[in-house]
């Protein structure tokens, strides 16, 4: 690893983020996921979600339960989410492939009914974070390891917050925003060198 600019080359050759190591399910997760642009509903819910369950945890424990989270979460489908009632609680609080944080789970549940109170308002979660990506000035300069562990929240991260909780969201503290932000691609915060950082610019300039 490149300690100073954040990189590590990877079997393929590849200069990655260190962060994703050399497990290869977490390099699939940085080179198809991360930071790439994300417009679709489910998706965008579902990201909120598990960021907020990733509070105070390691996000590859996140990754790997993914799957068993769709299947318990009705595939993240907001509408079924929202009926979800005390019964559904308990059923999730005796589910071993979550995380079973009952504060967490009813947040999920909350949070659900919120996305239905906008698009009852015609809002949807796409036009509500993109039409917020953050200004040039809040931005470094150059993206490294270091501005990274530094940076883990923003004035945008702070307002997007904010806005959210106005809506009746929980678990969106600016941190878990920012982690959000980052996932959903409203910034690039792949390190200066690594591969994926430069084919999501050449997309951002497509858009």
């Amino acid at each position: 690893m490149n300690a100073t600019e954040g990189l590590i080359t990877g079997s393929d050759g590849m200069s990655r983020c260190w962060w994703c190591g050399h497990d290869p399910f977490y390099q699939a997760y940085h080179d198809l996921e991360w930071g790439q642009p994300v417009e679709d509903e489910v998706k965008l819910f579902e990201k909120i979600c598990l960021e907020g369950f990733q509070s105070g945890l390691s996000w590859l424990t996140i990754l790997r339960k993914r799957e068993h989270f769709r299947t318990a979460f009705a595939g993240f489908d907001v509408r079924k989410i929202a009926r979800f009632g005390e019964e559904d609680v308990e059923r999730l609080m005796q589910d071993t492939g979550i995380i079973r944080n009952r504060r967490k789970i009813e947040a999920t549940i909350r949070n659900a009914k919120a996305v239905c109170g906008m698009y009852d308002a015609g809002e949807t979660l796409a036009d509500f974070f993109w039409s917020r990506i953050p200004p040039a000035t809040e931005r470094p300069a150059q993206v490294t390891a270091d501005t990274l562990r530094q940076m883990n929240q923003s004035p945008t991260s702070v307002r997007i917050s904010q806005d959210l909780k106005k809506r009746g969201f929980t678990f969106v503290g600016p941190i878990t925003m920012y982690a959000h932000m980052q996932a959903m691609g409203m910034v690039n915060d792949h390190v200066e060198g690594c591969f994926v950082r430069t084919s999501i610019n050449r997309k951002s300039r497509a858009r």
